[in-house]
């Protein structure tokens, strides 16, 4: 299972996460929605728990997964500036590559 966190991703989650009141938690990616052959996702900061699954990524962000949603398996997290600011959650391996 591999999560991918682009350049801009990182600095906005790094920021998050070392504000005082985020210490010891973690980032999770979930599926909020999923039909036909793509998903909508979402993200989350959280307290990780003992049975969740933990997944390290190269920007030493670690982020919250669940191992039984195959959406997720390979899922991209951006940070984009424009059109709109905001993060865009994608799957490429999934063929997934944007909102519709």
């Amino acid at each position: 299972m591999s999560v991918k966190i682009t350049r801009n991703a990182a600095k906005v989650i790094k920021r998050e996460l070392d504000k005082e009141e985020n210490k010891g938690m973690a980032l999770k990616v979930f599926v909020t929605h999923a039909h036909g052959d793509h998903a909508h996702y979402g993200l989350d900061l959280v307290k990780p728990s003992e049975t969740d699954t933990v997944v390290p990524t190269d920007k030493e962000i670690d982020v919250v997964i669940d191992l039984n949603e195959p959406f997720l398996s390979g899922v991209k997290i951006d940070y984009l500036y424009f059109p709109e600011e905001g993060f865009v959650i994608t799957n490429p391996s999934q063929g997934n590559h944007g909102d519709h």
